[in-house]
């Protein structure tokens, strides 16, 4: 099990996770159980990456809970921000397999997560993180997480932190227009932005990766990374923007890859990186990430990335 280092998180990432069942194959009735979660996943690849990271949750007093815990123990992520609910579950979901693809089945309503709330922040490690991360996922889970966030969002800016928010729209959750509005607020008090093409298209309206990173610098952003798939990514500051090309694999499960890329662009910012170096390092942890299953365990870790950029 690896150790966490002393002292506050450098990264904090503000979410829910979740317990996943993955159908075998289609019309197996076997399950095999693995982990979610977009944050979650965000925290791992930095922590991989040589970053202190920290989760800042509910969890239930179950067995996944305690299963996810850990998780995050052994990928040394600082786990004393998450909170542990005697009341509520940890959140479930089911992946199934058939002709139409995949089809995804929740059981989060009442989740420990969903209930969390502003009086559950852990203020001093926000003041103390460099960066704190969310996505569109930590707004919409429930009213009182969605306000947990905002209040998070406004202790680590006034207290020096950068704030790092990946869209990831999930209209299961919420209407469009909600997520427009809400996500628009958040992106004003956002330092770091981390969208993905379907999302962004959808919250803004637009088609144009120029006039999408022009609407997302307005906002409030100072570096834009629009994540783009196997192309790569679109890198932005007001100052300047270059297409950062992707790294091509044989990928067989891109499941996570952007999460993959958040965690790895983000740890290597706080390094020093410029945004535009941090992005061709987190493509090729991006890209590694698809070549195995799941979202969590083929997430490479920093020595072999730096071997595949080396080589």
């Amino acid at each position: 099990m690896a150790t966490a280092p002393a002292g506050h998180p450098q990264i904090l990432a503000l979410g829910e996770a979740m317990i996943e069942f993955n159908q075998a194959s289609a019309g197996n009735p076997s399950y095999l159980q693995g982990f979610g979660g977009d944050t979650s996943n965000f925290c791992i690849a930095a922590s991989r990456q040589g970053a202190h990271t920290g989760f800042v949750s509910a969890v239930g007093n179950d067995q996944f809970g305690r299963l996810l815990i850990e998780l995050w123990q052994r990928e040394a992520v600082d786990t004393s921000t998450v909170r542990v609910d005697p009341a509520a579950p940890t959140g479930v979901y089911f992946v199934s397999h058939g002709p139409a693809g995949h089809q995804f089945d929740y059981l989060r309503a009442g989740s420990a997560a969903s209930r969390y709330a502003p009086q559950d922040l852990p203020l001093d490690a926000l003041a103390a993180a460099k960066v704190v991360h969310l996505s569109g996922i930590s707004l919409a889970i429930g009213t009182q997480p969605c306000d947990a966030a905002f209040a998070a969002i406004a202790h680590a800016r006034d207290n020096g932190a950068r704030v790092s928010f990946d869209t990831n729209l999930r209209l299961k959750l919420w209407p469009l227009a909600r997520a427009r509005a809400v996500m628009r607020e958040a992106l004003r008090q956002t330092d770091i932005c981390l969208p993905s093409w379907d999302d962004v298209t959808a919250l803004t309206g637009l088609t144009m990766r120029d006039d999408i990173v022009d609407h997302l610098l307005a906002l409030g952003p100072t570096v834009v990374a629009l994540k783009l798939g196997k192309e790569g990514a679109y890198v932005a500051t007001p100052t300047e923007r270059r297409m950062v090309p992707g790294h091509i694999v044989e990928a067989v499960d891109a499941t996570g890859a952007g999460d993959c890329f958040g965690g790895a662009f983000i740890a290597r910012l706080i390094e020093g990186d410029d945004p535009f170096t941090a992005a061709r390092y987190a493509n090729v942890a991006a890209a590694l990430s698809t070549q195995g299953f799941g979202a969590v365990a083929p997430i490479p870790d920093r020595a072999l990335v730096e071997r595949v950029l080396a080589g």
